[in-house]
Parts: C-alpha cells; sequence; structure tokens
C-alpha cells in the first residue's frame, strides 16, 4: 500500500475509544444536534417543544387552553389544562406511556405522537428530555387527583424526588424553565417571535387558546390572548386587513375530510385587487414554507374553477390559454391547512409535503366549492374572472 494509507492500528483507534452519550448526556454535548442551533433559533426550539406538549395534553381532554409566561427572573413557564401527567410510570390516557418524569428524562419513551389530531407546534425533537437538559433549572408541576406534585430539576437530573406539596383544585401541568446560559448565546426569548407562532398555531386549531405574558419588563406587563372560534377564515381575514386589497368582502371557505388522503382539509381564500402573497401551506399545524401537493392542490383547483366559468360564460374563447398557477397566486391571498394521518415529506426540513394523494383530493375539493361560489355570485365571479384572466392583467 502506499504510504499515504493511516491504519485504525497506527492511530491506536479501538472500539475502547468510542465514546456513547444517551439521553441528557448526549443532549447536553450535542445541543445543536437538538435543537438547531444554540443561538435564539435553538431557544425558541426548547419553548416550542415544551408548549407542543402543553398544547396536545390540553387538547386531549381539557378545554384546550395553555398559558406562557416569561417570568421576571428570565425564566419561560407553560401550564395547560390536560389531566395532569402523574409523576409515576403507569397508563396515561389508555395507553402504556410512562409518567412525566421519564418524560423529562428520556428521548420520547413510547410511541411518538402523530396523525392528524395531533398539534405540531414545534419541528420534530426529543420531547421534554431537550429542553429539560439544556435549563439550568426546571420545575415540573401536576394538578390531579386533588393535589399538587412537585418536581425540580437541575441540568436534567432530579434534585429530589416528587413531592406533595398542597391541595389542588383542576387538573394540569406546568413547566417553569430556565434556559441554560452556558449553553446558549442568549436566554432572553423576543415577545413578538413567540407571538406571532402562537397566533398561528392557534388560527390553525379552531377554539384552541393559547395566552402569552410578559412579567420581564418592570412596569411594562403585557399580554396577548389568541383563540380564533373561525379557524383558517379569520386567518385569511387577519391577512386582508394587513393589505386591505380585497375586492369581495367574502371569503371563500370550507373543511372537509378525505379518506383518499387520509386526513382533512381546511381552505380559505379571499380574491385581492392588488396583492402578491404566496399562498400559505401548512400541514399538521407545522408551516410548509416550500410548499407540496396541498399548495399544488390548491392552485390546480383554483385554475380549473377559473378557466371552466370563464369559458362557459365567454371570457375566454375555445382558443385562449387559461390563468396558470403563478397568475392565480398574484389574485388571491389564501391559506391551506391539511392535517393528515401519516404526513411525507421530501428534505431533511420537512418544509415540503409529498403525499401524491392530497394533490388530487385538495384539487377536487377546491373545484368544486369555488364553482358552486362563482354560480351564486355571477356579478362577483365576473369581477374576479376578469381580473384573474383580463388582457390587461395578462403578462
Amino acid at each position: 500500500m502506499g504510504g499515504d494509507f493511516v491504519s485504525g492500528e497506527g492511530m491506536g483507534y479501538d472500539a475502547a475509544r468510542i465514546e456513547v452519550l444517551e439521553g441528557r448526556e448526549a443532549v447536553r454535548k450535542r445541543p445543536g444536534m437538538w435543537v438547531g442551533s444554540t443561538g435564539e433559533r435553538g431557544l425558541y426550539q426548547m419553548v416550542f417543544e415544551v408548549v407542543d406538549w402543553a398544547v396536545n395534553e390540553g387538547l386531549a381532554t381539557g378545554s384546550g387552553f395553555v398559558s406562557v409566561t416569561l417570568t421576571p427572573d428570565g425564566g419561560v413557564r407553560v401550564t395547560d389544562d390536560g389531566p395532569g401527567v402523574p409523576f409515576e410510570a403507569g397508563v396515561v390516557r389508555g395507553t402504556d406511556a410512562p409518567g412525566l418524569e421519564a418524560l423529562l428524562t428520556t428521548p420520547r419513551p413510547g410511541p411518538e405522537r402523530e396523525g392528524r389530531h395531533i398539534v405540531a407546534v414545534s419541528h420534530p425533537g426529543a420531547g421534554l428530555l431537550v429542553p429539560n437538559a439544556l435549563s439550568s433549572r426546571l420545575t415540573a408541576e401536576v394538578r390531579r387527583d386533588g393535589v399538587l406534585r412537585v418536581q425540580e430539576y437541575a441540568r436534567g437530573v432530579p434534585v429530589a424526588p416528587p413531592a406533595t406539596v398542597s391541595p389542588a383544585t383542576g387538573s394540569g401541568t406546568t413547566i417553569t424553565f430556565w434556559p441554560d446560559a452556558d449553553i446558549f448565546e442568549t436566554t432572553q426569548c423576543s415577545f413578538a417571535v413567540l407571538a406571532e407562532r402562537f397566533r398561528q398555531v392557534a388560527f390553525l386549531n379552531r377554539g384552541l387558546g393559547i395566552s402569552l405574558t410578559e412579567e420581564r419588563a418592570a412596569g411594562d406587563a403585557r399580554a396577548v390572548l389568541f383563540r380564533f372560534p373561525d379557524g383558517v377564515r379569520d386567518f385569511v381575514a387577519a391577512l386582508d386587513a394587513e393589505t386591505g386589497a380585497g375586492i369581495h368582502p367574502d371569503i371563500l371557505c370550507f373543511e372537509c375530510e378525505d379518506p383518499r388522503m387520509a386526513g382533512t382539509m381546511e381552505v380559505a381564500l379571499m380574491w385581492m385587487s392588488s396583492h402578491k402573497r404566496p399562498v400559505r401551506g401548512f400541514t399538521n399545524s407545522r408551516a410548509t414554507q416550500e410548499g407540496g401537493t396541498h399548495v399544488d392542490g390548491f392552485l390546480d383547483g383554483v385554475v380549473g374553477a377559473v378557466t371552466a366559468y370563464a369559458r362557459q360564460r365567454g371570457l375566454l374563447g375555445a382558443a385562449d390559454p387559461g390563468p396558470d398557477a403563478v397568475r392565480i397566486g398574484e389574485c388571491c391571498t389564501a391559506v391551506v391547512s391539511v392535517k393528515l394521518d401519516r404526513p411525507e415529506f421530501l428534505g431533511a426540513t420537512r418544509g415540503l409535503l409529498g403525499n401524491a394523494d392530497v394533490r388530487g383530493c385538495v384539487d377536487e375539493a377546491v373545484r368544486r366549492h369555488l364553482g358552486d361560489w362563482f354560480e351564486e355570485r355571477p356579478e362577483w365571479a365576473t369581477r374576479v374572472v376578469n381580473r384573474v384572466v383580463g388582457d390587461d392583467h395578462r403578462d
């Protein structure tokens, strides 16, 4: 062999030198692998991981309300109104999932939460172990069976066994954590960044309530509450309020289930007079910035419905080309939210939905509902179609 070859034997490398890290040690050794970075991005991922858990606990058996508080001493307190997760290992909501202590010290014990009924606030992670391991302190409080039990952790390690501290009314879990300044470049979360994500999640889950309270600045406390009874319709209305450029006051909105794609879709759109905003796509409450089959299906359906109506009413000749997807995107504000039992994403960032069945299902539903909207409002339909296919608007 050539002299440039370096063998494992020559380097003194053998199995004894392989370091295996598990649990909290693995998280603290390579935090960026678990939360993306040790900057602001990783800090928000920690917060969203805890809120993710709390939202799904609240929706499971409670009213679906979560409060998030930025405390004066730099902590983040997250409270849900769920059943209250027991500390002991045992049956939780009819499953064999372990108790809260196991959830705080084990990478996603038991089956991972998935399916259309699970709200994804964060990017996929390893569960509550990560914020626990990457916090200098964490306190877990459980209100259950008429008592309040508390346990404290230091950098992922229990300080003492859970203790019953007082009687309690209602049920739920509160997790308060203080991001570790030895790991993160900053431990100060932006109120505005958190508020924007919580607002988005509330839009995509009709009736879910999320509050955010700022207690860090003396004399400058503030709080917001997000709850939207009309879901994505409210989302589009809020986007329209930012631009004020709608050509019709109606927001076309529908929700339906389609077993062919093993999920549900919720779609809202508003026609705009002068506007360019990408169609916003979401899968299981998580934004798909690169689009995917749900957004493609929406655009297919709108192109089909507009073209069919335009030809039927003589607004387009038989030989005239219909509008394309780019043109449609320039003429409306829309939100397309799908919730799937088995979402399939293309790429590591999970920003592009790949489920093939979704495209045809969304196309068909949009074509049907938009066609009905056109038939019920012929005067406005003509204005909309002229806006989309009129010669003076073509490139």
